[in-house]
């Protein structure tokens, strides 16, 4: 009978290679489990009995190479070692499909946990929810503040140009996952494009930073920025706007996580206010990159609605995306208003 192993991941192959690329690095057979949360990449915890790692992934099946370029990933949270921002140590990156049938890599486990709803953060009280939100943007200015060629990444994105590539990409994601009228999207993407601000100059960007992507500890601390794979070079303050557009959510029992409504939790103003403090940079079109990120999540969510319809996504909730996506439509077009 073959030994129970998560999907994607089977712990007598991994030992094996890691035995062969890291020679003690182990203390004894590896275990596995699946990390609950990832939207995207998968994310194990695998332990020795003594010591605990993570590996990262891709999903399983067919997808686009550059979704989820587990190459990228490992070399930024590489890069910022050694910088004020908080990533996991990186201990091996394996591109060889042959081992666990996709690239992976492994990385050190870090204490804390992910904090996804606001039920959770009501359970920590006023006063810590406010310390640990207030620490996403101060974190985020550390994110931006690091020179990017000074950690051997000039070359880890083309930052000319990037506002108007993202609309276009996007746009192209929303004309592939389209199966129904949606009011309004449209008037969104083309208003985002006639209304496009003039980028700060380049940082690296996270992509998708928000609280869930972070893990904190008992103390309140954010120990770990995580999911980076879809970080590059570009304009900050579209991380800047997406944080603002998680904190302005209120969607309770939806499954979209949301957690502005605890108790003690800033407003998204404060949190923009911030960041300007910290960074220094200009906010004054902070409403556009909400707007955008808005449109962002439009489209993703339409895209997740239309592999339902399809049959192609099964678990809690999937039934129900469909009737956000105007959701976010209206917000972003109330949003882009307001600039």
């Amino acid at each position: 009978m073959s030994e129970q192993h998560p999907p994607g991941l089977e712990p007598a192959r991994l030992a094996a290679y890691l035995e062969r690329e890291r020679p003690g690095l182990m203390q004894g057979p590896l275990t596995a489990e699946v990390v609950q949360g990832g939207r995207s990449n998968l994310t194990y915890r695998v332990t020795d009995g003594t010591s605990r790692w993570v590996v990262r992934r891709p999903p399983l099946g067919h997808v686009l190479a550059t979704a989820h370029d587990m190459a990228r990933e490992y070399r930024v949270i590489t890069a910022l070692r050694d910088t004020p921002v908080p990533v996991p140590g990186t201990v091996l990156l394996c591109e060889d499909e042959d081992v666990l049938g996709a690239p992976f890599y492994v990385m050190e486990h870090m204490p804390g946990t992910p904090l996804r709803t606001a039920e959770e953060l009501t359970q920590l009280g006023a006063e810590r929810t406010r310390a640990i939100v207030l620490a996403l943007p101060d974190t985020l200015t550390a994110l931006h503040a690091v020179d990017p060629a000074a950690v051997g990444l000039a070359d880890f994105g083309r930052p000319e140009g990037f506002l108007e590539r993202q609309l276009r990409r996007w746009g192209k994601q929303l004309a592939a996952s389209r199966s129904r009228e949606l009011p309004g999207v449209d008037e969104l993407h083309r208003a985002l494009g006639a209304a496009l601000p003039d980028s700060p100059p380049p940082t690296l960007v996270h992509g998708d930073y928000r609280l869930d992507n972070v893990l904190v500890d008992d103390d309140g601390r954010i120990t770990a920025v995580l999911d980076w794979e879809m970080s590059t070079l570009g304009d900050p303050l579209t991380d800047l706007g997406l944080l603002t557009m998680y904190s302005e959510l209120d969607l309770p029992g939806s499954p979209i996580s949301t957690t502005g409504s605890a108790p003690g939790h800033p407003s998204a103003a404060e949190l923009v206010e911030r960041y300007a403090r910290g960074s220094g940079r200009d906010v004054s079109r902070v409403h556009w990159y909400t707007a955008f990120a808005y449109f962002k999540l439009a489209v993703i969510l339409e895209g997740i609605h239309y592999r339902w319809t399809l049959g192609q996504t099964v678990g809690a909730g999937f039934d129900r995306i469909g009737a956000l996506v105007p959701v976010f439509i209206d917000n972003g077009l109330t949003t882009l208003r307001k600039g």
